[in-house]
């Protein structure tokens, strides 16, 4: 048995409340989908790819899409609070799904936290919460003393938020989302009405960097960051009344209807710009104007649109405010979920009378406080996030065919089309994705993983885990040789460019690169499949998974 779910432990205290319907768990994707992504993400974007940053958008939403396609069948199956890290414990076992919990709890817990910078880097046009400092051969803006200060009661907020509930969580977020809505297409149609210089799109090349900067601004400008929001869907499927249809909605409509709007975003930023922003050799990498620490209020300045501009300083705190609130809420329920895996200490899985893992929620918030320290820009975490979140959704398509062949009359009410082609091209573009995020990002997300595993080791060995067999084998003969593979092509290859500095070799280039991640992907979705648990003991954690949504059903009821 994988996983003792004991009966007392669940009833001694309450349950997570099931009251999101499918607009809230709809706008819970969005409202985490549009947080300080788009606020950043157009001209760094623009920086790293030139026009050609259009092509990012869509590519990094399609490969979203693929990742998120996966996760729509997995979470509608099985609709469990915590659901990306619950999943591999269905196929793989404890040890798989502790390894990829934890990735996914590291990306988690540092994204309220750089929400929260980004906030603060609007908000220094009228306070000095940053100032401007280098790191890594680029200008970010750090926090000061006061910055750190309101920092700290911007996350305590998030956590007295969260205390009341998830109903409480839904009333707000709704109210929140239709603003970021309204003012994302706001700003979409004053800047294509406001300039359009269609010149910008080809006087210094479509693609100034080649296709090496459309992939890099993938990964490192915020595009897959502001996309990954989706998972808000899966993580809330126990919490929603409906998952067979509610799921899908929110997991795959959040994602098609949020590219829309970056794309046009894109275009709209880059006719808007004055031409005479871009002169020189390096014209787009060189790009910068007054300002430009909150770049699209400052571009609605410099064009007159005084109105807007404060309209964005405001949405500057409602956006990425709104989302860190999201992934206050998303971190302790990952925590919750690790705990009820058997996979961390089981204070973490203990509720309040209103159904809130409060003690979660106090981890999350110092934690938070601690990723400040290091990572103190929007600009040094980005690249970070996305790397660990995009590599904890890269377990999906593994477990999805894991359980397609295991238990392959399992009910799935939504069920992905084109039998393996689509997991596999998810995996793939999930280790493309955190390649293109570059070596200077990467050793540091794999050191991260290492430290996990001695966690592992004490939580064992000091106890306050439960004891449940780790099925070592199950999750260590796929999960290393992908880990191992995917930093030694990040090592050998050519992102960053060599001349950065990051440490790379830089002797494979991107076809290269692409054909090994590809290669690597076919070889580790195969090993996965075949060293999947016995196919009882993949029905075993199945019924206790529905076990566990039962008790909660019947001790707080289901909502609509």
């Amino acid at each position: 048995m994988a996983t003792d779910t004991s009966a007392a432990v669940e009833t001694e205290q309450p349950a997570l409340k099931r009251h999101v319907g499918i607009i809230g768990l709809l706008f819970a994707s969005i409202g985490s989908i549009i947080g300080s992504g788009w606020l950043f993400g157009a001209l760094n974007a623009s920086k790293e790819a030139g026009p050609a940053a259009i092509i990012s958008w869509a590519l990094g939403g399609v490969m979203v899409l693929a990742i998120a396609l996966v996760y729509a069948e997995l979470g509608v199956m099985f609709p469990l609070s915590g659901g990306v890290i619950r999943f591999p414990h269905l196929a793989f076992g404890s040890f798989a799904s502790y390894t990829t919990g934890w990735i996914t709890w590291v990306g988690a817990s540092t994204t309220a936290p750089i929400e929260v910078l980004a906030a603060l880097q609007y908000g220094t046009k009228y306070a000095p919460f940053t100032q401007e400092a280098q790191a890594g051969g680029q200008t970010v803006h750090t926090l000061t003393g006061l910055g750190y200060a309101v920092a700290v009661v911007l996350m305590a907020i998030f956590v007295v938020i969260n205390y009341f509930g998830i109903r409480w969580f839904a009333r707000i977020n709704n109210a929140l989302v239709w603003w970021k809505l309204g003012i994302i297409v706001l700003v979409v149609v004053a800047f294509l009405v406001s300039a359009f210089h269609g010149e910008n799109f080809s006087s210094h090349g479509f693609k100034p960097a080649g296709w090496h900067g459309v992939f890099s601004a993938i990964a490192t400008s915020g595009i897959v960051f502001s996309y990954l929001g989706f998972r808000q869907g899966v993580e809330l499927a126990g919490e929603t009344d409906n998952p067979r249809k509610n799921v899908p909605i929110a997991v795959i409509g959040s994602v098609l209807i949020t590219a829309v709007i970056y794309i046009a975003l894109q275009v709209a930023f880059i006719g808007a710009l004055d031409p005479s922003l871009l002169s020189g050799p390096q014209a787009w990498s060189n790009l910068s104007f007054e300002n430009d620490f909150g770049p699209l209020a400052a571009l609605a300045t410099a064009l007159g649109l005084g109105w807007l501009a404060v309209l964005l300083y405001i949405d500057a705190i409602i956006s990425p405010g709104d989302t860190g609130l999201i992934y206050t809420t998303l971190t302790s329920r990952l925590s919750y979920a690790m705990a009820r895996n058997g996979n961390a200490p089981q204070r973490l899985a203990k509720t309040t009378d209103r159904g809130v893992p409060l003690f979660s929620l106090i981890v999350t918030f110092v934690v938070g406080l601690i990723v400040f320290l290091p990572f103190p820009s929007w600009q040094q975490l980005v690249g970070f996030i996305t790397s660990a979140t995009v590599l904890s959704f890269a377990s999906g398509p593994l477990v999805l065919t894991a359980l397609r062949k295991r238990v392959p009359d399992q009910p799935r009410p939504f069920r992905l089309p084109g039998g393996h082609a689509l997991p596999l091209f998810a995996f793939w573009a999930s280790n493309l994705i955190v390649y293109w995020s570059g070596w200077l990002t990467g050793w540091k997300l794999y050191l991260s993983v290492l430290v996990g595993f001695v966690l592992l080791g004490l939580f064992k060995v000091f106890g306050g885990v439960r004891q449940a067999p780790l099925h070592f084998w199950n999750g260590v003969s796929w999960l290393f040789p992908w880990l191992g593979g995917l930093a030694l092509i990040s090592y050998l290859g050519n992102f960053p460019e060599k001349s950065a500095g990051a440490g790379n070799l830089g002797v494979l280039n991107f076809e290269w690169s692409a054909v090994l991640l590809a290669a690597l992907s076919v070889l580790v979705y195969i090993i996965a499949t075949r060293v999947a648990l016995p196919a009882d003991a993949v029905v075993e954690h199945i019924e206790q998974s529905k076990e566990e949504a039962a008790v909660e059903d019947a001790e707080l009821g289901a909502t609509s």
